[in-house]
């Protein structure tokens, strides 16, 4: 069984971490601005914990995963071809 490719969990920290840290501060007197990003952050936080529970049906289900870190890898570029 071929795995099923997800996004690695990483990404989700990189994201987070710049809204949290720099982008929030950045619109901090901008109260509209502000509560688009800690919109945004909920929404990354959410798309988070659903990953996190595709990944344990996949392991329930025996379904292995592979994490990607781009989707320039060899493999992909070659199926393009």
């Amino acid at each position: 069984m071929e795995p099923i490719p997800l996004p690695s969990l990483i990404h989700y920290e990189v994201l987070l971490q710049l809204l949290e840290r720099q982008t929030s501060f950045a619109a901090s007197n901008q109260p509209a601005i502000k509560e688009q990003v800690q919109q945004l952050i909920i929404t990354l936080r959410k798309a988070l914990a659903q990953q996190k529970r595709l990944e344990q049906s996949c392991d329930r289900a025996n379904v292995p995963i592979e994490y990607h870190w781009s989707l320039n890898t060899i493999n992909n570029i070659k199926d393009n071809f």
